[in-house]
C-alpha cells in the first residue's frame, strides 16, 4: 500500500472510532436487556412485562429509501416517518418533534450487552436487539457465516446528517457496527475513498465484512440494513418494526 492508501486507512480508522465515541454519557452499569424474563427484584404478586422473540418485518414508510431518492428527500413522507418516531420513542430536541411527545429519546436510553460489547439503545428495542443476538448465536457460528464485532455505537446527540433528514441514532433505535471493516460508501469522505469502496464490488454484500447471516438476522426481527440504501451504508441497522410487537399481550 502507498503512503496515500495508507493516508486514507489512518483517516477512515479516526472516523470510525470518532463515530463510536459519540453517545449520551451517564449511561454506565446499564442492565443487559433479556427477552421472556420478567423483572428480577420485584415482587411476584405485582404484574410484570414479559417479551417474546416475534418475527417482523421492518415497516416499509419508515425505510430511508422510502422518502430520500437520488439524493432528494420527500417532505411529506420524511414528516410521517419521524412523526411515528417521536411518537413511540421520544422527541430529538427539535420543534418538530417535541409537537408529538414531550418526553426524549434520550432520557429513555439503556445500556444493554450485544454479543459482548456495551452499547446504549432506546430502552424500547433493547428486546428486538436480544433477539437478534440470540438468533445469531443459533444461526451463525459456522466459518463462512460467523463475525466477531469490535465496536458497536448506538445512541447519539448530534444529527449525523445535512438538511431536514433526522438519524435514527438521535431516537436511540439505531446501531453501527464496526465502520472500520463495514464502509458507509455513500457518505461524506473519508468513506468514498477508503479502499473497500474504491474496489469494483457488484454489491454492498461485497463491501462489508458481515455475513449475510447476521445481516438476516437483524432483518428477521424488524431491522433495516442501509447497505440496501443508496448511501450503502453496510455498518448500519435500524429498527423500523413495531416495538409492541415484542411485548407478550
Amino acid at each position: 500500500m502507498n503512503a496515500n492508501g495508507r493516508t486514507r486507512v489512518h483517516l477512515l480508522v479516526a472516523a470510525a472510532l470518532a463515530l463510536l465515541a459519540v453517545g449520551p454519557s451517564g449511561l454506565d452499569g446499564g442492565p443487559v436487556a433479556e427477552a421472556k424474563e420478567a423483572a428480577r427484584g420485584k415482587s411476584k404478586n405485582k404484574k410484570t412485562t414479559q417479551y417474546e422473540c416475534r418475527v417482523q418485518s421492518p415497516q416499509k414508510f419508515l425505510k430511508r429509501r422510502t422518502f430520500v431518492q437520488k439524493g432528494m428527500l420527500n417532505p411529506t413522507k420524511h414528516a410521517k416517518a419521524v412523526r411515528y418516531l417521536a411518537e413511540r420513542y421520544g422527541h430529538v430536541e427539535t420543534e418538530e418533534t417535541r409537537r408529538y411527545n414531550s418526553e426524549s429519546a434520550h432520557a429513555q436510553a439503556k445500556t444493554v450487552q450485544f454479543m459482548g460489547l456495551p452499547v446504549s439503545i432506546h430502552e424500547k428495542i433493547a428486546p428486538a436487539l436480544h433477539c437478534v443476538e440470540k438468533r445469531i448465536r443459533a444461526t451463525c457460528s459456522s466459518k463462512s457465516r460467523r463475525y466477531t464485532p469490535r465496536a458497536v455505537g448506538g445512541f447519539r446527540t448530534a444529527n449525523s446528517y445535512r438538511g431536514a433528514e433526522i438519524s435514527n441514532h438521535l431516537f436511540g433505535i439505531a446501531i453501527d457496527i464496526d465502520p472500520d471493516r463495514n464502509p458507509c460508501c455513500g457518505c461524506v469522505d473519508p468513506w468514498p475513498t477508503s479502499p473497500l469502496c474504491q474496489e469494483k464490488k457488484r454489491t454492498a454484500y461485497e463491501r462489508t465484512s458481515l455475513s449475510r447471516c447476521w445481516i438476516k438476522a437483524f432483518e428477521r426481527y424488524g431491522f433495516d440494513w442501509l447497505g440496501h440504501d443508496d448511501l450503502e451504508d453496510t455498518m448500519h441497522f435500524e429498527f423500523l418494526g413495531n416495538p409492541d410487537r415484542f411485548i407478550k399481550k
